[in-house]
């Protein structure tokens, strides 16, 4: 655990709507770095928001497709790309539907995980943080559809808030034959959306009465 010490990721410009790199996404790009990202790796961004993890992967020469259900997304990651002057597949997809059929060296993704109250879908800029009562709007839809779009050895990176259950990620991916686990951890403070709705979390039994931190988990599950 501890503070975050990285470069600020390869993004120029995001538009209204679109996540904005933060502690998340640099704690995703060391991960990423780590894995040994680099010419020969052919890597899929899942929810690419503004391009930083992809456009990253780009300049450490891997082979990068980025996808995104969000229009503004597509569109501030191609920017990105443009500026960082790498050349990225971008595209508007649902997870890895524009893909299906294919597979990948590495899936990475920084997907919506923050518990939201009420019962329907997000929308507007929220749809990029947001994710359900419990934050697994995606984070569930992510650990079924890697195990089919990883190659043999191929690597899973997700970070999430051990808000929405660090132990549910790892049993769901382990259920579906992947060897996961635990690679990176940050206890970083509440932002804007997190001291929105601490009252809610805290009747929801996800937070004690004084806090005003949460965890953030680097999600590593390997195919094997």
């Amino acid at each position: 655990m501890g503070t975050i010490s990285l470069t600020r990721p390869y993004t120029r410009m995001t538009l209204p709507g679109v996540y904005r790199p933060q502690e998340d996404t640099r704690l995703l790009l060391r991960a990423l770095y780590r894995e040994g990202v680099g010419a020969g790796t052919e890597l899929l961004d899942l929810g690419s928001g503004s391009g930083a993890l992809a456009v990253g992967a780009a300049r450490r020469g891997a082979r990068v497709t980025a996808v995104d259900i969000c229009w503004q997304a597509v569109l501030t990651t191609r920017v990105n790309a443009w500026l960082a002057r790498q050349r990225l597949t971008v595209c508007r997809s649902d997870l890895t539907a524009a893909v299906r059929g294919r597979s990948f060296d590495v899936l990475v993704s920084n997907p919506p995980y923050v518990p939201a109250p009420g019962t329907r879908m997000p929308r507007g800029p929220a749809r990029a943080w947001d994710a359900g009562r419990n934050g697994r709007l995606l984070v569930d839809r992510i650990c079924d559809v890697a195990p089919r779009a990883l190659r043999p050895g191929g690597v899973l990176l997700m970070v999430h808030s051990g808000l929405c259950g660090t132990e549910d990620t790892l049993e769901r991916l382990t259920s579906a034959g992947l060897r996961a686990s635990v690679s990176d951890r940050a206890v970083i403070p509440f932002g804007p959306v997190m001291r929105s709705r601490r009252a809610w979390l805290r009747w929801q039994g996800l937070l004690d009465e004084v806090q005003d931190t949460e965890e953030l988990v680097i999600i590593r599950a390997e195919n094997s």
